[in-house]
């Protein structure tokens, strides 16, 4: 058996602050890290062990993760970040606080683009492209708005080229994300259809853990709460 480990950041800035983050890049709140250290505490008291490292280009993913390994003692297990482990783009909604946008276009509609699968946000009216970490690949890659299916279709193509293969040959792996992200691997692990996935949530700090066979199906389902 092998064991693929998913979690969510600590709470960022703008989770404090009930905020649409996606790709914008806000650091860990000391709340934040104090769940990533836990999470960490939690894996090593369990005796789980990863020998890779897979967090999004955002800093409050890496945070977490790096705290992860210094408690986990795995300090020079190897990292790699990648832009497909970003969080979901929320296009025009993003930096703006949830219950201010469900008072402008009311509860329902906010929760389609929030919870639903397909519903993409309202988009951007320009690309960010003067963000250095995104300059040395095609502007293409850069969202105007993202729904869960189309994060999905970027993060799951990562997953089966750099994670499953590794996973493939018996070496546990770890997955520091956000959210969405981690919702969309979840629903492709899982094979859970597109109205479940709206019923599906993922905590801060809390690590999940699937235990694995050689073929990748699943034997079992751990959240560490």
């Amino acid at each position: 058996m092998v064991q693929l480990i998913l979690i969510r950041h600590g709470q960022s800035q703008a989770n404090a602050l009930n905020q649409y983050t996606g790709w914008s890049d806000v650091p860990l709140t000391a709340q934040g890290k104090e769940q990533a250290r836990l999470a960490g505490q939690k894996l090593y008291q369990a005796g789980v062990g990863f020998e890779a490292v897979h967090t999004s280009v955002l800093q409050r993913a890496i945070q977490t993760a790096m705290i992860i390994q210094t408690v986990c003692h795995a300090a020079a297990v190897p990292l790699t970040k990648s832009w497909r482990l970003n969080e979901r783009h929320y296009g025009a909604l993003r930096g703006r606080n949830k219950d201010q946008t469900r008072q402008q276009y009311g509860a329902k509609q906010v929760a389609l683009w929030r919870r639903s699968y397909a519903v993409v946000p309202p988009p951007l009216t320009q690309r960010d492209t003067h963000l250095r970490v995104y300059q040395r690949y095609p502007q293409t890659i850069l969202p105007w708005s993202e729904s869960l299916k189309m994060a999905l279709q970027r993060t799951v193509p990562y997953f089966q080229d750099h994670v499953g293969p590794a996973l493939i040959t018996g070496h546990n792996q770890l997955i520091v994300a956000h959210g969405s992200t981690l919702r969309a691997l979840i629903k492709y692990l899982e094979a859970i259809d597109d109205q479940q996935i709206n019923h599906v949530e993922v905590a801060n700090g809390q690590p999940i853990i699937y235990e694995m066979d050689q073929h990748l199906r699943i034997r079992s389902k751990t959240v560490l709460t």
